[in-house]
């Protein structure tokens, strides 16, 4: 199966304009589903029918041949998302996320793997988001160097709002039939679209969007924004640029790069209007238009303000210096990310000191904090990761001292336990510097 799914990757690679017509019995293969099976992670959220991966498993073979017939015969339907909020910074009730049951987990794994064979080999190098091989450090990294090292003097940063709660389920269907021939395939995606969402106990239709948390919506996102921005910029805006102009995106956050002024605020005015023709639009709190680069600081200081920054990936990116006096783009954590970050730990601190042994608890906190490191500790960033690691340690100090009044530590004490543990610092994990790039060891 593998083999097969290879040679699709190869055949739309090599025949780019190629409407693939026979690709769903790669989706209902017993083998391909038993692989998507295995790969699925058996500690994440169950759907509506409360199935786990060890209770799906345990009839595992008389399960798969059911799924594959009832997907040959085109029987299978899949079940409403149960929706869940997860916290995100600005918002009281949550970013919402619909979780697929066990068996429709399979069929959305199922289907990415056949299509992402073929849409890999057209997605643009400015997309960079949720795609093999490929994640935020490369696009911080390009991104700084074109800053850098291209005429880059404009940013014009944008967001859509509420992307994933508004692509048309209509316009979806259209892009995935410019590669996608094969109807059963198409017909299985629109009842995934409009499978529903189930909330508080009811069901509610599914008119627009693709929810966050489903194993296929990613992959979706970028055909959708493919197709609205990606070529769009590349085959329309950048032609008639009458400068240099760059265009970077991660999901549904992009940002351009431009020469003169006079481009970014036509991209600004043009792109608004290109995402309103499929039903979109940008949030405009986090939309901007801003001089940035190697003049931004001198010309921001003969008129007595500070240079502007932007936000893009959690990074707040701002005009510096090398040591030797070159300008060089550098980032730190942006504030709203590092407040969250801090939170966050806290609040699993406070629960956890009640529900593991402190030998566990202080594992656990070690796990987390490497997680934040492995993201944040960049090149010039090594102040707010510094800042990050003295709070998650005074948060540990006090939440497990809040345990029992026998049982409490001594600073001495507690810095030999996380001595002992193998605490982390904050060294610098990435090297973005584009004259040093290399992951740092």
């Amino acid at each position: 199966m593998t083999t097969d799914l290879t040679r699709i990757g190869e055949k739309a690679r090599k025949e780019p304009k190629l409407a693939f017509t026979s690709l769903y019995h790669h989706v209902y293969d017993v083998d391909n589903l038993r692989v998507c099976y295995g790969d699925l992670d058996k500690g994440k959220a169950v759907g509506v029918d409360g199935v786990t991966k060890e209770q799906y498993g345990e009839n595992l073979e008389d399960n798969l041949q059911g799924l594959s017939s009832r997907l040959r015969s085109m029987k299978y339907k899949p079940q409403p998302k149960r929706r869940v909020y997860v916290p995100k910074p600005g918002s009281i009730k949550g970013r919402p996320l619909g979780i697929s049951c066990f068996e429709d987990k399979i069929v959305e794994e199922s289907v990415k793997r056949v299509l992402e064979q073929i849409y890999e080999t057209i997605f643009e190098d400015s997309s960079y988001g949720f795609r093999p091989r490929r994640n935020q450090h490369q696009c911080l990294g390009r991104l700084g160097e074109t800053i850098q090292q291209k005429r880059v003097k404009y940013i014009a940063e944008a967001d859509i709002k509420g992307f994933f709660n508004h692509v048309n389920h209509e316009w979806m269907l259209k892009f995935v039939q410019h590669r996608i021939g094969d109807p059963r395939i198409i017909r299985l995606i629109s009842r995934m679209l409009k499978g529903g969402i189930m909330e508080d106990g009811l069901v509610r239709a599914s008119e627009e969007g693709t929810p966050q948390g489903s194993i296929l919506s990613p992959l979706l996102s970028n055909i959708y924004l493919h197709y609205v921005l990606d070529l769009w910029f590349r085959c329309v805006f950048e032609k008639q640029s009458q400068g240099e102009a760059y265009y970077f995106r991660f999901a549904d956050d992009y940002l351009a790069c431009f020469q003169y002024k006079r481009d970014a605020l036509l991209f600004m005015n043009q792109m608004k209007s290109r995402l309103a023709k499929f039903n979109l639009e940008v949030a405009e709190d986090k939309t901007q238009c801003i001089e940035f680069g190697r003049f931004a600081r001198d010309n921001a200081r003969k008129l007595g303000k500070k240079p502007k920054e932007f936000t893009f990936l959690g990074f707040t990116h701002y005009c510096g210096k090398t040591m030797k006096g070159h300008f060089k783009v550098k980032r730190r954590t942006s504030r709203k990310k590092l407040n969250a970050s801090i939170n966050r730990f806290t609040d699993w601190a406070r629960r956890s000191r009640g529900a593991q042994k402190t030998s566990e608890m202080i594992r656990s906190a070690r796990t987390r904090v490497i997680g934040h490191l492995n993201y944040y500790a960049i090149t010039d960033n090594s102040n707010k990761c510094s800042s990050f690691l003295h709070h998650a340690t005074r948060s540990l100090f006090k939440w497990l001292n809040r345990r029992s009044q026998r049982k409490s530590y001594t600073w001495e004490g507690f810095r030999h336990a996380l001595e002992m543990a193998d605490w982390p610092t904050a060294r610098i994990r990435k090297d973005l510097n584009p004259c040093r790039r290399a992951e740092a060891i």
